[in-house]
């Protein structure tokens, strides 16, 4: 199989899930199912652009085979945490906002909206491609360096989110703002986690010297996740819904706590 008819196919099974996911939403599925499909999707095609053969993209096996096992484990346990979640409340608040301000014609632009998430899927895959396809021969410290971002941070995200589930389940921090473990250093540390993943791929994909022009080709994949995560369909919407609902405890959080970048509190914390 040639790289064009993998990414034709790959293009055309991630727009028919994204699809179907919105189909099920406009029908009265909780919104919190289209992030749920969006991570099985990418692990799914991540894993299919490791393992399945492409002519003149061979690349070494052990190379591909691991890079295919950490994109199925990040995929299951983003997936399966945003599942647990929309199987509990089904609502994600961003979406609920989206709706409001599309007003009658919210059906169509959701359609649009997930279809460029769609898009935004395969360009991940594209990272996860050229990382699994690199040339290189053997072991590379790139390989083991790279690898090990990727697992750190699917562990880090992970607890980001255990962390965060805790908070929310003691009912004595109702209405109060999570600054607890990773949440301490940073307002979004699921997100900055994410993001992090990314690079890691980036870097088994340019390996230990950069001399694979189609290597860098990987750092499409961190920085769209940065642009997404940082200044569209992460932060943005998220943290406008925490000023509507939190008020001033939040806004006394933002002044204390980085975005997305980890790092020391500014100031006091305030009790």
């Amino acid at each position: 199989m040639s790289a064009a008819a993998l990414f034709l196919l790959l293009a055309a099974a991630v727009s028919l899930g994204m699809t179907a996911v919105w189909f099920a939403v406009v029908r009265g599925a909780g919104s919190g199912w289209v992030d749920t499909v969006w991570s099985f999707l990418v692990g799914v095609a991540g894993i299919a652009a490791a393992l399945v053969p492409v002519s003149g993209w061979e690349g070494e096996w052990h190379r591909r085979l691991l890079l295919a096992a950490v994109a199925a484990l990040w995929s299951c346990r983003l997936g399966l945490h945003i599942l647990q979640r929309t199987l509990k409340g089904g609502e994600d608040p961003r979406y609920a906002k989206l709706q409001e301000e599309w007003g009658e014609r919210w059906r169509w632009r959701l359609f649009l909206f997930l279809q460029i998430q769609a898009a935004a899927a395969l360009l991940l895959t594209t990272t996860i491609f050229t990382a699994a396809r690199n040339p290189a021969m053997g072991w590379q410290w790139s390989d083991i360096a790279g690898i090990a971002v990727i697992v750190i941070a699917v562990i880090a995200e992970g607890i980001a989110d255990a962390q965060l589930a805790r908070f929310r389940g003691d009912s004595a921090n109702r209405g109060k703002v999570c600054d607890i473990g990773f949440w301490a250093l940073s307002r979004h540390p699921n997100y900055f986690f994410q993001w992090l993943g990314w690079v890691g791929y980036a870097v088994v994909a340019i390996g230990p010297a950069g001399d694979w022009g189609w290597g860098w080709l990987a750092l499409a994949g961190p920085a769209l996740m940065y642009w997404l995560l940082v200044h569209v369909s992460g932060i943005p919407p998220l943290e406008a819904h925490m000023m509507r609902s939190r008020g001033a405890a939040f806004a006394a959080y933002a002044r204390r706590v980085n975005a997305f970048w980890p790092g020391p509190q500014k100031g006091e914390q305030t009790t």
